[in-house]
């Protein structure tokens, strides 16, 4: 069900005095997404704010998390994809090509859907083309552009050009997918906040056994950084700046990382030391 009113009982049974949905989209969170990128400086995103726009639903009902839909991919509006990099969509996503925008927008857009997915309440949902950034918007044939079919339509042709770099948002999107299926996240209960920092711009959370860490600042690479987790050896699963996605291989893939203690204001905990690049996420598999 799409409701905007937050209408209670809207994804209850009938036979408990609900209107039967299964499932309700969170639409707060595609509209939070849009905010921050047309309002708040990259270096401004609020950490705290996000988790919860991203986590607040109710439990007794089912959701689904999205980072857009129609209402951003139709004429009038755009996608995120596009308010990201803009005009440079027709100019500089070739793979040869150099553009610090176009590297924004396509870190950017893979943290948002990675962490939209993550941190879900019952599913995932991706909307013609997004799951690769498809560039444009879609507009049915209408009086006001003359009844053409121009803009109805999605270039899927554009993930299997070799030479563009929409393959790169393609294999994220399958590779994230992959590691909610294997683990059953949507199944796993709620996650669980580890750790955010407003100012160094980073998030982590642990659900269904893993660990994801986020690292949005836009300048900004943490070393060492320090986060509490369950102790063990934990192997990186997931690398948004892996080559392979069309990041800038920064990280070392399959690396393995082992719990520390650490004394903090006269108490012990367990924690990781992990490296988190600028507009970077990492998702770690507990081995031991």
């Amino acid at each position: 069900a799409e409701d905007v009113s937050g209408m209670p009982g809207l994804a209850a049974p009938a036979k408990d005095g609900g209107c039967g949905f299964d499932y309700r989209f969170a639409m707060g969170v595609p509209d939070y997404w849009i905010k921050l990128i047309k309002e708040v400086p990259d270096e401004h995103w609020p950490m705290g704010r996000l988790w919860h726009e991203l986590t607040n639903r109710r439990r007794e009902e089912k959701t689904i998390s999205y980072a857009e839909s129609h209402d951003q991919a139709l004429v009038g509006d755009q996608s995120i994809i596009f308010r990201l990099i803009g005009g440079e969509m027709y100019t500089h996503m070739r793979t040869t090509d150099e553009s610090l925008r176009v590297e924004r927008g396509l870190a950017l857009h893979k943290l948002i859907r990675l962490i939209t997915l993550a941190t879900g309440g019952n599913g995932y949902l991706n909307f013609m083309g997004n799951e690769f950034g498809h560039p444009e918007w879609i507009d049915f044939p209408r009086a006001g552009n003359n009844w053409s079919f121009h803009y109805a339509r999605r270039q899927w042709h554009l993930v299997d050009d070799a030479a563009l770099r929409y393959q790169f948002l393609a294999r994220f999107d399958r590779d994230m997918i992959a590691l909610a299926r294997t683990f059953s996240i949507f199944k796993s209960g709620e996650p669980r906040l580890l750790h955010e920092h407003g100012e160094r711009l980073v998030i982590a959370f642990e659900r269904a056994g893993l660990i994801f860490a986020f690292n949005f600042h836009p300048t900004a690479s943490h070393f060492g950084y320090r986060i509490e987790a369950p102790p063990g050896t934990y192997r990186v699963l997931l690398d948004s700046d892996s080559p392979h996605c069309g990041g800038h291989g920064r990280l070392v893939p399959g690396e393995e990382h082992v719990s520390l203690l650490e004394e903090v204001n006269g108490h012990t905990r367990t924690v990781l030391s992990l490296y988190l690049p600028t507009r970077t996420a990492v998702v770690l598999e507990k081995l031991s």
